[in-house]
């Protein structure tokens, strides 16, 4: 019987010897989690034994358990390296379209031919579908979730609809004693440009002229001329350079701020005025599509809005310098893709050159209810099992589960120093045991000498 507990107590040692070589070797390993070896005795007995004179059959290896505390952060260049600060684990699959999924924490990620973000083993990324426009994440299950691409498209054009602008013109100006003309600097007091986009993404130069009437009988009253790429445009003009009446008229009150009443009449709301709607579609007389020679057409309005974005600055007529306050559209080109950025929500935020940005998704976070029931599976992986509990999916950052950061790996949370020493503790125990098989081994042989 000695001889067997000897034995058993050498295959823990070894078991311990491997658990902890294996730690050693994945020390540099992305996402590893260490393991250690858990052991108990080994005692048998019966109803006739004798059991205050037992002294125990030897020892056992319970469990090779993993330890997943959280291993540090190493802070790289990549954006899609991604880091998961706290619980859970990321969803791989190793087709597309495919429910049995792989967990890990090494988000070591990259894109293949068809732009998917996948693992070094060509495993795919798994991600919640959202809303492109808010990001609003539409489902949280696993069922649901899907492939992580990255789109290679260029960004689709958008027309202008609206254009933005706030300024201040000089009440000290002279009011022009020539008829307007955009190619005559004396007809006009101020101007300001700004670039629209037409229905294909093309740009154009949308300029504004700002005249002052005569105040002896329009005090602090002002006209408003427009040119499309130098061609004028108005209410009943024909773009061919015929004299055109200007697209708008408003005034100021005696403090310079808009007024709200006066003649001729505008459309004022205090403390900005209302949007002035240039007519845009094609068929439209002195729409701005009859100007466009390229094919492509302007909404059937596009609105000229006398105030910021933000409905914070609004026009003013004081005794200082024409400014521009404001001047903003909301038209862009063609865009193509020009950066990736993951919050630390897991929300996936295209860039485009354009301006434009798009929510692509948001990366699946899972966790368990007994980690350490996961089953290994190789490549820093995990299924699940009938210990580890089914997978709770959530969006990172809600609940319980951790955060991602990105351009960031996780590094393995083996400690070498505590693995060195355990490393020598089981090669003395393996030494001992071992002294215990050559003593058993010794008094056997001196028994079989006695004649």
């Amino acid at each position: 019987m000695s001889f067997n507990i000897a034995l058993t107590g050498l295959a823990a040692a070894q078991k311990d010897l491997d658990t902890t070589a294996n730690n050693i070797a994945n020390v540099n390993t992305t996402g590893f989690k260490e393991s250690r070896a858990e052991f108990a005795s080994v005692y048998a007995s019966s109803v006739f034994s004798a059991g205050k004179t037992k002294n125990g059959d030897g020892v056992q290896t319970t469990m090779v358990a993993q330890q997943f505390h959280q291993g540090s952060l190493n802070f790289t260049q990549n954006s899609l390296d991604l880091a998961i600060t706290g619980e859970g684990y990321f969803a791989m699959s190793e087709e597309l379209g495919a429910q049995d999924f792989t967990y890990s924490r090494a988000g070591a990620f990259k894109l293949n031919k068809d732009n998917f973000i996948v693992d070094a083993q060509g495993n795919f990324l798994q991600g919640f579908p959202v809303d492109p426009s808010t990001g609003d994440t539409t489902s949280v299950s696993l069922s649901t979730s899907s492939a992580l691409q990255i789109p290679d498209a260029s960004g689709s054009p958008r027309a202008t609809t609206n254009v933005y602008s706030s300024f201040n013109l000089d009440s000290r100006a002279t009011a022009p004693t020539l008829p307007f003309n955009h190619t005559e600097s004396a007809t006009y007091n101020s101007s300001t440009s700004t670039t629209i986009y037409d229905s294909l993404g093309e740009p154009h130069i949308l300029q504004l002229f700002f005249v002052k009437k005569d105040p002896t009988t329009d005090p602090n009253e002002w006209q408003v001329y427009a040119t499309l790429d130098k061609k004028p445009f108005g209410t009943t003009g024909d773009g061919t350079g015929t004299p055109i009446p200007p697209i708008t008229e408003f005034g100021f009150d005696s403090n310079g701020n808009p007024a709200t009443t006066g003649n001729p009449p505008v459309a004022v709301t205090s403390p900005t005025f209302d949007a002035f709607n240039i007519p845009g579609g094609a068929g439209t007389g002195a729409g701005l599509s009859s100007l466009l020679t390229n094919g492509a057409t302007f909404p059937n309005d596009v609105a000229l809005n006398w105030r910021d974005e933000a409905n914070t600055k609004p026009p003013t007529q004081f005794a200082s310098r024409f400014e521009v306050k404001a001047l903003e559209q909301d038209g862009a080109t063609t865009g193509r893709l020009a950066g990736i950025d993951i919050g630390s929500d897991g929300k996936i935020v295209a860039s485009y050159s354009n301006g434009d940005s798009t929510y692509l998704g948001q990366v699946a976070m899972v966790r368990f209810s007994n980690s350490q029931g996961l089953q290994q599976v190789g490549n820093t992986g995990w299924k699940k099992s009938l210990t580890s509990g089914e997978p709770i999916a959530g969006e990172p950052g809600s609940g319980t589960l951790g955060t991602i950061n990105s351009s960031a790996l996780e590094q393995s949370n083996v400690n070498l120093t505590n693995e060195l020493v355990d490393l020598i503790s089981a090669q003395r125990n393996f030494q001992a045991n071992s002294r215990a098989l050559e003593v058993n081994s010794t008094l056997q042989q001196n028994i079989l000498q006695i004649r």
